[in-house]
């Protein structure tokens, strides 16, 4: 009876270890929303596992699927590694909620001061903070002040359940990349 639970127990983690490398595998390969869909499966079986809960969360935040972020930033707690990934996961959030209702009410953010990141959302929102665009109805145009060659486009798309916002990021007018949140 023992052997069988331990030989059942080996086979149960050398699952949960090929799960993780899976995923990892999907990330490695560019693959963030295969590896996003495939983590929010299996989260509840790795919520002890900082690095399967980190790689989960990066998939998903370079998915753009940025709300699957709020179970990971309670989740990562324990190591210095995983809280600073809570943080900078938390920031990116907030940043977005902030964004949304500031675009929904139409109110600046001026007074606001928030860490950073590199992530395309935060400079948005930085730039939005610091008053740096030019609007026409509902696009804002932000110039990046670190390369003139770039500029990102935000376009609001109210809505009474789910507000949209779509970010677009240019290189001498040519679209590169284009995000788009809830």
């Amino acid at each position: 009876m023992t052997r069988h639970l331990f030989v059942f127990m080996l086979i149960l983690c050398s699952g949960w270890a090929s799960e993780t490398a899976a995923l990892f595998e999907l990330y490695q390969k560019g693959r963030y929303l295969e590896a996003c869909d495939k983590g929010v499966k299996m989260l509840g079986k790795h919520t002890t596992d900082e690095k399967f809960v980190s790689v989960y969360a990066f998939s998903c935040l370079n998915a753009d699927k940025i709300d699957r972020l709020a179970l990971p930033i309670i989740l990562l707690k324990g190591s210095k590694e995983a809280r600073k990934n809570a943080a900078y996961f938390s920031a990116i959030l907030l940043q977005k909620n902030l964004l949304i209702s500031a675009l929904e009410n139409d109110e600046k953010l001026s007074d606001l001061s928030l860490p950073t990141t590199d992530y395309a959302l935060s400079k948005v929102f930085d730039l939005y903070v610091r008053g740096t665009y030019k609007r026409r109805n509902r696009i804002y145009v932000f110039p990046d002040p670190e390369d003139k060659r770039r500029v990102y486009k935000l376009t609001f798309l109210p809505d009474e359940r789910t507000p949209k916002i779509i970010i677009e990021e240019y290189y001498d007018t040519i679209l590169t990349e284009q995000h788009t949140y809830f």
